[in-house]
């Protein structure tokens, strides 16, 4: 085989992986089977290696694993506009009234006649702006948006999203403006695994784009959406057109846009969305309402600041500002002290917070927060308050934060870790000792019924409970003369103390509340060890064999079991007839790592039950149902979930298929 043969077969399997690429990522539809497609990426690649012919836009490239520098400064051809933001439907029915006013007197002076206004909405994404340069066909530059005129380069961040074409089809200068962002699925199967959880995904997606580590990109599995063309060699007549263009050059537009003609059409298009945009894969925030025909867009112009083309609704917003009062710290059962934001109330739609998450003291000094500052609070994907930073650093009547000495509660001095708060006094700390056995007691772990923070908190101060193993020295006549403590109460406790010493491997690792290691890791170490005592003595070497177990972990793991008082303790736990059930073999693995979904009511089974059952037969679970999920278990009730999977074209198990697919799994 000749040089030139060489190029021609590198040259068409660029144009195989390319297309390959394209129906999985972008279509959702995957062509061949991972092995497959392996075996065709290894043969362009091996073929690089020996010819030396590297084309720009070879799927090879993409690898992330580039450390930069620094980012260099991209000078975008024609500005990036912002778009002018309503909140109200009166808002959208100005921008409407003005656009005809505009359009009629157009009209009115013109022969040639702009059309009746017809209107495209399509959702607004919630990540980081994004614009890639493609010219003579292959993409030469990514960048973020900046300041509309000149952002950051970001190429080597882009190439780590497979579905983003490193080539289109059409010659020419295309500068085409999208949404970097990281899918609600991939933020969750990253927590899973991740020592520093991500809070949200937008701030996910921009952070990823924005690390000069691309590696750290390429881990969070970022997809992206594009909507313009703000540079083309090509007059398109209608948004619509220029939606049809990027289709036809495989470049991801979102599918669900509406194209409307009227006012009261787009509210019940945002009305439809208002509900929808809570089950699909991708945050977003709003809808975008755009002037569907291009020359009307062209005499409508500009404002002072915005396009008049267009318009961004936004629906009730997630950040507010309020006047942080007052920093209170709560002791966890790993003894770190967290810093919790107390502040004057805020309405969020129908929750009213009072609270916010401080992450630490750096993260105080980070956002230069004091008492008495005016703050933005944000609702991270509608949940978790959190205080984003001061309104004006300079603010007159504020007051340091001071950095607590010592603990709020046992009073021992604290000591400091890499950037947290300790309360080293594991033993006689109340808080410390109630969380531990609120965990020990939880549903995942020893599940013990009734044993609530409030039960513990009273039975520690009422009879002096010390320990996790005094859990198993309660009785009857300690319990029944306490208040609230009826005959039924005492012995539905007891017996579910007594129920819970015969646990699964699993659960009681979970239950120790070793550092650094949650539900899914207790049961990839069950599974390795088979036995608790195997566990127990391992080494370093031993855990890091275990995929997503690395030397941190293994350390802590170690450690934990090698520190006296903690082996007095397991000691003492096991003397009261814990029986530990070893882990056997999977019943099979004939699920083969496919992904289940579990929703509704399902008769006879607990979710709990269910989801050991999938992970025994080596199946995996979650929570969401997104393109990636492989079937879903619906029981009666089933709600959005099933509707979701419907449109998404999710295998769909019910009735009787389900109730044969878990009889079949309990074999």
């Amino acid at each position: 085989m000749n040089e030139m043969n060489k190029k021609e077969i590198i040259n068409e399997l660029i144009k195989q992986i390319n297309d390959l690429n394209y129906y999985y990522y972008t279509l959702d539809n995957p062509k061949v089977s991972d092995g497959e497609y392996d075996k065709i990426y290894k043969k362009l690649s091996d073929l690089e290696k020996e010819t030396g012919y590297i084309r720009e836009d070879s799927p090879t490239q993409r690898v992330g694993g580039e450390i930069l520098e620094k980012f260099q400064k991209h000078y975008h051809i024609n500005r990036l506009y912002s778009l002018d933001k309503s909140q109200s439907y009166d808002e959208i029915k100005l921008w409407i009234e003005r656009a005809e006013k505009l359009r009629s007197n157009y009209n009115q002076n013109h022969e040639e006649k702009l059309p009746k206004l017809e209107y495209i909405c399509e959702y607004k994404f919630d990540g980081l702006t994004i614009n890639l340069t493609y010219e003579n066909k292959v993409l030469k530059y990514a960048s973020t948006r900046g300041n509309g005129i000149v952002g950051e380069e970001i190429k080597p961040q882009i190439l780590t999203i497979p579905s983003i074409p490193l080539s289109i089809s059409e010659e020419g200068t295309f500068e085409i403006q999208g949404e970097g962002l990281m899918p609600l699925s991939s933020l969750e199967k990253y927590n899973e695994t991740a020592e520093v959880k991500l809070k949200n995904a937008r701030n996910a997606a921009a952070g990823a784009l924005r690390n000069l580590d691309t590696s750290i990109t390429a881990k969070r599995h970022l997809t992206a959406y594009f909507y313009n063309i703000p540079t083309s060699p090509i007059n398109f007549k209608s948004e619509e057109e220029m939606l049809n263009f990027l289709k036809k050059q495989r470049i991801k537009v979102y599918p669900e846009y509406e194209k409307v003609q009227t006012y009261e059409q787009i509210i019940e298009v945002l009305e439809k969305i208002k509900t929808k945009r809570k089950e699909i894969d991708i945050l977003t925030d709003g809808v975008v309402i755009k002037i569907n025909d291009k020359k009307t867009q062209e005499v409508l112009g500009f404002t002072n600041k915005f396009p008049r083309r267009a318009i961004a609704f936004k629906f009730d917003p997630d950040e507010y500002t309020t006047i942080l009062r007052e920093v209170t710290r709560n002791v966890g059962r790993s003894g770190k002290v967290t810093p919790t934001a107390i502040v004057d109330p805020v309405d969020f739609g129908t929750v009213t917070v009072k609270r916010a998450t401080l992450n630490n003291y750096d993260d105080i000094k980070r956002k230069k927060l004091k008492l008495n500052s005016t703050v933005f609070i944000r609702r991270s994907n509608d949940v978790i308050p959190e205080i984003l930073g001061v309104v004006d650093e300079n603010e007159e009547g504020t007051k340091e934060i001071e950095k607590p000495k010592y603990c709020p509660y046992c009073g021992t001095k604290l000591i400091e870790g890499d950037v947290h708060i300790f309360c080293p006094n594991s033993i006689s700390c109340k808080p410390q000792l109630v969380a531990r056995m609120v965990h020990f007691a939880s549903r995942n772990c020893m599940n013990i019924d009734g044993f609530s923070e409030k039960t513990i908190t009273k039975l520690m101060k009422e009879l002096d409970l010390s320990e996790i193993y005094d859990i198993y020295d309660l009785k009857y006549e300690d319990l029944i003369k306490l208040e609230g403590f009826k005959d039924k109460k005492t012995k539905n406790l007891l017996e579910s103390i007594e129920k819970s010493k015969n646990v699964n491997l699993e659960n009681f690792i979970n239950a120790l509340g070793i550092p650094n290691v949650g539900e899914k890791t207790a049961r990839d170490l069950a599974n390795n060890f088979k036995t608790f005592e195997k566990l127990r003595k391992s080494s370093i070497d031993d855990l890091i064999k275990i995929n997503d177990i690395g030397e941190i972990v293994a350390k802590s793991i170690v450690d934990f079991f090698n520190d006296e008082r903690i082996k007095n303790s397991i000691n003492e736990i096991l003397k009261r007839d814990i029986k530990i059930n070893e882990v056997k073999e999977s019943f099979s693995n004939e699920l083969n790592e496919k992904k289940y979904v579990i929703t509704g009511t399902i008769s006879d089974y607990t979710r709990d039950e269910i989801k050991e059952l999938i992970l025994k037969n080596g199946g995996k679970v979650s929570t969401s149902v997104s393109k990636n999920t492989d079937f879903l278990l619906a029981g009666e009730k089933a709600g959005s979930k099933k509707n979701k999977a419907e449109e998404l074209g999710v295998e769909i198990l019910e009735n009787e298929d389900l109730f044969n697919f878990l009889e079949k799994l309990k074999k």
